[in-house]
């Protein structure tokens, strides 16, 4: 008489290997998650510094989201000639976070924050921002000024907090 099947050895090795293989691959996958969600702050964040880039070659000034013509990802929620514009998607909050005069900031060494990205839910160790009125409370910034004299055009500045940069490694070097 021959036996067919597997024998109580062979199913518990097989078992030990699935569940090696699944610790390895269930943290590496999580991490995968967070920065695929985290890959929308770039392209956004792109956009911005092209349309601000020609603003300032065009008007030697820092323009607000309305007057560069920038719109956001997701909703938009329009400011007014002192900044303010807002939008959303499902993982982030963007906002202009600049103080502006008549749709306009001075291009001069102090830094105005124009693009700022808030996460809504924490992606591995970056903790949620509330993404409101304070630059504080975002985990990307876009911060303009003068790169010298102001006829030479601003500068870009991009920093991300701590425990976010490594989701967006590319995020320091967009626009250059």
């Amino acid at each position: 008489m021959k036996k067919q099947g597997f024998t109580l050895i062979e199913l518990m090795v097989v078992i030990v290997i699935m569940g090696i293989l699944a610790a390895v691959a269930v943290p590496k996958l999580f991490g995968m998650i967070a920065k695929s969600k985290a890959s929308e702050v770039g392209p956004a964040a792109g956009e911005y510094v092209k349309l601000q880039q020609a603003y300032i070659s065009e008007a030697v000034a820092v323009g607000n989201w309305q007057i560069i013509g920038y719109k956001g990802p997701g909703d938009n929620t329009n400011g007014t000639t002192a900044g303010g514009s807002k939008s959303s998607t499902t993982n982030f909050s963007y906002a202009d976070a600049g103080s502006y005069t008549n749709n306009t900031a001075a291009l001069n060494t102090t830094k105005v924050v124009g693009f700022a990205a808030a996460n809504k839910a924490q992606l591995n160790d970056c903790a949620a921002k509330t993404g409101d009125a304070s630059s504080s409370n975002f985990n990307w910034k876009v911060e303009v000024e003068s790169a010298g004299n102001a006829a030479s055009g601003g500068d870009s500045k991009f920093t991300s907090t701590t425990n976010c940069a490594e989701l967006t490694p590319s995020f320091a070097t967009i626009g250059k």
